[in-house]
């Protein structure tokens, strides 16, 4: 999840809580400093811990990772059900959110709403999250009771609670929750709606051109045998990752897993999902009223390549260097030096089968959308065209580092990872390679991404202005 502060992390991290942003630095610049402090001068010649796992998959296809750690008693069962709102087609938008929201109205043996309460009482924590191109769930508990996580994990596998009430009341959750994160945040719509849509083109890469909350008219005119035909679709165990990591026994483990899952039919596989776009098609520009904000944001929208392209690793280190803490770029010269912002930063989103990246400002006061918009591209520009310091490619490399030795102090974090390096990367065993991928990144290779995607023909314009009647326009 990206981190931003003030007004537009507000915004954007309510309306898109369920989103999988790829950041170049995910840690608070203090967390950060502190850490590194701690650390050699050479950190950034060093890897991280490896994980540990072993993988087999059950004859209805169920993939299954053990991550064995006995460090603290504590499990997490995790499954990744590879479906999100890439999956949707047009005029169903908001299927796979609005499944994640059905996912906890119960199943054959587990009474509505009775899965958390469950979880809760053994002292344990849950939930689930949707992206574009997967939807989570996830129990942490006392070892004790791994049981307990993965009977309830299978129990709505094979027979959720699909009825008109349960649709209809999740139905207007959802809504509720676009209302809120959305429809009534500054800046939000913007970014929702018009980033994804004006960068991606809706009849060749519908997939990636919607919001995953989806659209109001869309929840509206759904009807429940749509719901049922996507659960049967999607949620079967050979579309499906199930992870458990944490203090276990592994004969225990595979032996409730056959137990649970193992009966559990499979289905004929779903599409795979397709989006065509290209690059430097010339640069657009999209510019909207927010009766939500009181200043101007601009923001410089960037087409990227999926997660699993080459220049991934250099692209992370790239808009670290632009837009990752109070010494980034992209801080120093809007919000530091020139005042033209109370905020800037960058931050990159990297799907498996598309990307962007989006350097953003908020104007100061009295600051027109314009003169922000002028001073973000030569930002951008003189990275560009001019060469990217040792000392920045080495404080992007700490930071890289330092997230991901963060990422991984929990059952959760490593559960995570694990089921991200298979689905996204393709690989298990990318886990324990992809910082050694970022620190073997160097400056040339930052020159050469840069001028290959943060080209102008790249970039769509998005200047979110508020009313003229509450500050700065064009």
């Amino acid at each position: 999840m990206v981190r931003l502060s003030g007004q537009l992390r507000d915004a954007e991290l309510r309306a898109v809580p369920r989103r999988e942003w790829r950041v170049a630095g995910l840690a608070g610049a203090c967390a950060t400093a502190a850490l590194l402090a701690l650390a050699p001068a050479d950190a950034a010649a060093q890897g991280v811990g490896q994980i540990k796992y072993d993988t087999y998959t059950l004859a209805n296809g169920l993939t299954v990772i053990l991550s064995e750690d006995h460090t603290a008693p504590v499990v997490t069962v995790n499954v990744w059900y590879h479906v999100g709102s890439a999956n949707e087609r047009p005029h169903r938008s908001g299927f796979a959110h609005l499944f994640e929201h059905m996912m906890f109205q119960g199943s054959a043996h587990v009474k509505k709403s009775e899965h958390m309460q469950l979880v809760e009482r053994a002292g344990g924590s849950m939930n689930g999250t949707t992206r574009e191109d997967r939807t989570n769930f996830f129990e942490s508990l006392p070892s004790n009771r791994l049981n307990l996580g993965l009977w309830l994990e299978a129990d709505r596998m094979r027979s959720l609670a699909i009825n008109q009430t349960n649709f209809e009341n999740q139905r207007q959750t959802v809504k509720e929750e676009r209302r809120l994160g959305v429809d009534n945040q500054p800046y939000a719509s913007a970014f929702e709606d018009g980033t994804h849509g004006a960068i991606f083109d809706s009849s060749s890469c519908f997939a990636y051109s919607h919001t995953v909350i989806g659209d109001m008219a869309d929840l509206d005119s759904a009807k429940v045998e749509d719901v049922q035909a996507f659960f049967n679709l999607y949620y079967a165990p050979n579309n499906a990752v199930l992870t458990v990591v944490g203090d276990f026994d592994p004969a225990q483990a595979r032996s409730l897993i056959q137990q649970y899952y193992g009966d559990i039919p499979r289905v004929n596989p779903p599409a795979p999902v397709t989006c065509q776009y290209q690059y430097g098609t010339g640069e657009r520009h999209v510019a909207y009223t927010d009766n939500n904000a009181n200043l101007p944001l601009v923001g410089l929208v960037y087409r990227m390549p999926p997660q699993r392209d080459a220049d991934v690793p250099a692209l992370d280190l790239l808009l670290s260097v632009l837009g990752n803490g109070e010494s980034s770029r992209i801080n120093r010269a809007l919000v530091r030096e020139a005042k033209a912002a109370v905020q800037a930063g960058a931050f990159g989103q990297n799907s498996r089968e598309s990307g962007m990246a989006i350097v953003y400002g908020i104007a100061n006061q009295g600051v027109p959308a314009a003169r922000l918009d002028s001073l973000l591209a030569a930002t951008v520009d003189q990275v560009r065209n001019d060469t990217v310091t040792t000392e920045e490619l080495r404080k992007a490399k700490n930071q890289y580092r330092s997230d991901a030795i963060r990422g991984r102090q929990t059952t959760m974090g490593v559960a995570e990872a694990l089921q991200s390096a298979l689905w996204y990367d393709g690989s298990l065993a990318e886990v324990n390679e992809d910082v050694a991928k970022h620190l073997a990144v160097t400056v040339a290779d930052l020159q050469r991404v840069a001028r290959k995607y943060l080209d102008p023909a790249n970039r769509l314009v998005l200047i979110d202005n508020p009313p003229a009647s509450k500050g700065a326009g064009q």
